[in-house]
């Protein structure tokens, strides 16, 4: 009776695929949370050496908790129904603890960082309880119980990290993020009770496709307001406008390349496979890359915009380059899972990036831009004529095809 009332509270296959208007609401507090993860990145514009570095690895620390929550919330509205009642408290909740890391992650590596580890947290331990008493008697409770259980495992680090001595913060919040991506991976297994793997997970595809391609999109809004915010604070002149047009259409570049073919097809992929999970789990590392080389090359377009012909500040390359670059990696990945194939005009923007990159050093920030923003229009237009009179060709998802080929079956521990 009890596993009846639990069962009530899944995803039926009639589920729309489609995000409900309180997920839109939730991603609101993550447009914050982006916006604060860009500013940390422009703050290290000045610096050099181990202090760049040490400074990226703070900023990508704290990243990788938001997106691990975001990506959490994701499964959990793809996996059970969003409308209803406790789930929809749950997102609530997230919500608020989301607001939370987002207005304490500018010092969330100094003084606010207990209030940052304590919202995560409440996220990571509490809400699969949460989840799991709402389940009741139904076998798949013990899922949210083992997240739990990690989650709590490595609640030590966190708070020993945000209570501890600063200089102890970083390594200690390290290995407890790591802990945190190592039970997701290995499907957070427990003695006797074994793991659970994501990829074997009952999801709606189609919902989970369409979460990553809006947060995609969320993080190009972030782009669009970095250019026009930096734009109309900075006193106007031609190199400037001429840097925030450059900036604009690199933008527009990246839309263009993302969803060109692959892209567009992922909700049908997701849908269409047998094994939802398994495509899903590549598909979030991918965008992981993706809103990250995204919310890097927004980093480019301020300084570019700033200083387009100025001295060039330490790190620059970095953003203006490295920002692509990485998007053109993670959009390759999530090809070749969804077409089985790579094609030719990432590998030669990815080549050219890489060439252009030295002597780019010695140039202008805006004729660094500009060779980008040239790079990405081959790569559109390679697309482009690739697919010219060509109909939408389907998915042939290799992770789809071992499923198929092994009768591996869509079982849940």
């Amino acid at each position: 009776m009890a596993a009846g009332r639990g069962a009530g509270l899944l995803r039926p296959p009639t589920s729309s695929g489609r995000a409900t208007f309180l997920e839109l609401f939730f991603d609101l507090a993550f447009v914050v949370a982006l916006t604060r993860v860009t500013q940390r990145f422009v703050d290290l514009s000045d610096d050099a050496g181990w202090a760049l570095v040490a400074g990226l690895g703070r900023t990508l620390l704290l990243f990788l908790a938001l997106w691990l929550i975001w990506s959490h919330t994701v499964w959990i509205t793809s996996r059970y129904e969003p409308e209803r009642s406790i789930i929809q408290a749950v997102v609530v909740g997230t919500m608020l603890a989301g607001l939370v890391m987002a207005v304490t992650l500018p010092r969330a590596m100094e003084e606010r960082a207990l209030p940052f580890a304590a919202a995560y947290l409440a996220v990571m331990v509490v809400r699969p309880l949460v989840v799991a008493a709402a389940l009741r008697g139904h076998p798949r409770r013990l899922v949210p119980f083992r997240l739990a259980a990690w989650a709590a495992a490595s609640a030590p680090l966190w708070l020993a990290g945000a209570l501890g001595p600063d200089p102890l913060r970083l390594p200690l919040w390290a290995a407890a993020l790591a802990v945190d991506y190592l039970a997701w991976a290995l499907g957070w297994p427990l003695p006797r009770l074994g793991a659970s793997a994501v990829h074997r997970w009952r999801i709606a595809g189609t919902h989970l496709a369409d979460r990553h391609q809006q947060m995609f999109l969320v993080a190009l809004g972030e782009t669009i307001l970095v250019i026009s915010m930096v734009f109309g604070g900075a006193n106007y002149s031609s190199v400037r406008a001429a840097a925030f047009g450059v900036a604009f259409a690199t933008s527009a570049l990246l839309w263009r390349i993302y969803f060109h073919r692959a892209g567009l097809l992922l909700p049908e992929a997701l849908g269409r496979t047998g094994m939802p999970g398994r495509l899903g789990t590549v598909s979030e590392r991918a965008h992981l890359l993706i809103v990250l080389g995204v919310l890097v090359t927004a980093v480019g377009y301020e300084l570019v915009i700033d200083h387009p012909y100025g001295p060039p500040r330490p790190g620059w390359l970095l953003f203006v380059v490295g920002g692509p670059a990485l998007f053109l990696v993670a959009r390759t990945l999530l090809e070749y899972e969804i077409f089985g194939r790579v094609s030719p005009s990432r590998v030669i923007g990815l080549v050219a990036l890489l060439l252009f990159t030295p002597a780019l050093a010695r140039w202008a920030p805006m004729v660094g831009l500009s060779v980008v923003a040239g790079v990405l229009a081959l790569v559109a237009l390679l697309d482009a004529l690739r697919s010219r009179g060509r109909p939408l060709e389907p998915s042939a998802s290799p992770g789809a095809r071992e499923a198929s080929a092994s009768g591996d079956r869509d079982v849940e521990a």
